[in-house]
């Protein structure tokens, strides 16, 4: 089958003030693979068409539900192939299930949806029509957590006994959306942010380690959400001490309140014969510690065999050279395309297991035990099951 670059669409991300439309949209083309064909980028009808005129986009729609209808009437051969969501949380729910229902592939920002009931009603959806969905819990994109992930499947650790997983920031240590600050307003506001701030925000990346990294799910949970700078509606520091369904337990951690912290989100995973650690401030590096044994340091670079085949697809750089944020956030479009052109029959490399919608679900179900533990004073909550 001849072979063509996919057509994506982007819900959002056409504003001043929105972070990521445009990593999103740098990962897009990094691979010169895809291209963007159409947007649905602001609030306002005459604002969305202006952005993606701004943005040389060919089709710039008023709004998200005219892009879905309008494409999916369009040949399959001239139409979108997927759509990337990069909202405020309370605008993924819509569009995504719109796509999911038009056949049309869906890359959404996370948290998933602002609650567990519309998570679940979504994956229904995705399931029902079998559309290809990728989660966008970035760091997983990265090479050295991939990496962690294969290890961990392979048993170079042993069984896991604990997880720790952690995300401090500190750019909400003040009341930024006092000023305006519109990233910092909507992720306050739980009209658009949901049940949980930081949670939601940043505590699900943690989170999202325990599962993708470790294999691993949490069964009940104890949480203290607190709001630190007063007149804040949402939580600004998360903290859980969650049981595993294998037995193991995990301490999952956030905060955006942790003044002088870099976006130091990372993982330690305790098993019976090793740990594995990685933390983003030292991203290409992956450690590896064995009982009487110096430490193992694995440091990205193509010419070192220890990358396994499912990874190597991803490495785009030659050994040496730093690939980040952007590169991640490209990996997770490139395992959507793939997944996309696998299925039409096109020869492409196998793609990784990157978070789904499952994992988005998982996430919602989290923070829903997390919210109603920390309002019982840190009672032990069930997880509900996804499904």
């Amino acid at each position: 089958m001849s072979q063509r670059k996919l057509r994506v669409g982007m819900v959002g991300g056409g504003g001043p003030a929105n972070f990521f439309g445009a990593p999103h949209r740098r990962g897009i083309l990094m691979d010169n693979s895809a291209e963007l064909t159409a947007g649905a980028l602001r609030s306002k009808p005459e604002e969305s068409i202006a952005a993606a005129r701004e943005l040389f986009m060919p089709r710039g729609y008023p709004d998200w539900p005219t892009m879905i209808r309008e494409e999916s009437a369009l040949p399959e051969s001239d139409r979108i192939d997927y759509i990337t969501i990069v909202t405020p949380n309370d605008a993924h729910f819509g569009p995504a299930e719109a796509a999911a229902s038009a056949g049309i592939g869906v890359l959404c920002e996370k948290p998933l949806t602002t609650t567990l009931d519309e998570a679940r009603r979504l994956h229904a959806t995705v399931r029902s029509n079998e559309t290809p969905f990728v989660v966008a819990y970035t760091y997983t994109g990265l090479p050295m957590v991939m990496l962690a992930r294969e290890l961990v499947r392979n048993g170079e650790i042993g069984e896991i006994r604990k997880v720790e997983a952690w995300y401090p920031q500190g750019w909400l240590a003040t009341k930024l959306e006092a000023d305006n600050q519109k990233q910092a307003a909507w992720r306050v506001d739980p009209s658009k942010a949901g049940g949980s701030g930081c949670g939601g925000d940043i505590g699900t990346h943690a989170y999202e380690f325990v599962r993708f990294v470790a294999g691993l799910s949490a069964t009940r949970l104890r949480a203290r959400l607190r709001t630190f700078v007063p007149g804040r509606a949402l939580d600004d520091d998360f903290t859980v001490l969650a049981e595993l369904n294998n037995g193991a337990i995990a301490t999952v951690s956030a905060s955006q309140v942790t003044i002088g912290a870099q976006n130091d989100n990372g993982f330690r995973v305790i098993g019976t014969t090793g740990t594995l650690e990685w933390s983003m401030t030292d991203h290409l590096v992956l450690k590896r510690y064995a009982g009487g044994q110096p430490v193992q340091l694995y440091r990205q670079g193509a010419e070192y065999g220890y990358f396994p085949g499912s990874i190597k697809p991803y490495l785009r750089l030659p050994s040496g050279h730093p690939e980040g944020f952007h590169e991640a956030l490209a990996n997770l479009h490139r395992t959507l395309e793939w997944t996309i052109r696998g299925r039409r029959g096109e020869s492409v490399p196998k793609p990784f297991e990157h978070p789904g919608i499952a994992d988005g679900v998982a996430g919602m179900a989290f923070i829903e035990a997390a919210v109603a533990s920390s309002q019982r004073d840190g009672e032990w909550v069930e997880v509900p099951r996804i499904g």
